[in-house]
């Protein structure tokens, strides 16, 4: 009996994706209305796109950037450095956000791993 069960118990979790949490700092940009992305050393990681239907658990905890250290580019829009915890899928999303800091934009100008946006 526990010989089956533990069988069960492997066979699930070797089912499940392995998700870790992943620190990714960088650029992060909302152009234009439900458009969120984040530029750091490796990649562009979509956050949400307008009219998707791809909101990640977690976008909540973003603030709202314009109150801190913050570039305008459109209106009320624009982009800041920031850190977050998030889950990705391995490739260009982020499907989870874990955790969300803000940081000066010395911070990202002066990583030279990161291309500034726009």
């Amino acid at each position: 009996m526990k010989t089956t069960a533990l069988t069960v118990a492997l066979s699930l979790a070797l089912a499940l994706p392995a998700l870790a949490a992943e620190t990714r700092c960088g650029w992060i940009q909302n152009p234009t209305p439900g458009n969120w992305w984040l530029d750091d050393a490796q990649n562009t990681w979509t956050i949400m796109t307008q009219g998707g239907n791809d909101e990640p658990e977690g976008m909540d905890l973003i603030p709202d950037i314009s109150e801190h250290d913050y570039v305008k580019t459109n209106g009320n829009y624009g982009y800041a450095c920031a850190c977050m915890g998030v889950e990705t899928d391995g490739e260009e999303r982020i499907t989870q956000i874990l955790s969300f800091r803000q940081l000066s934009l010395a911070k990202c100008r002066n990583d030279k791993a990161l291309k500034f946006p726009g």
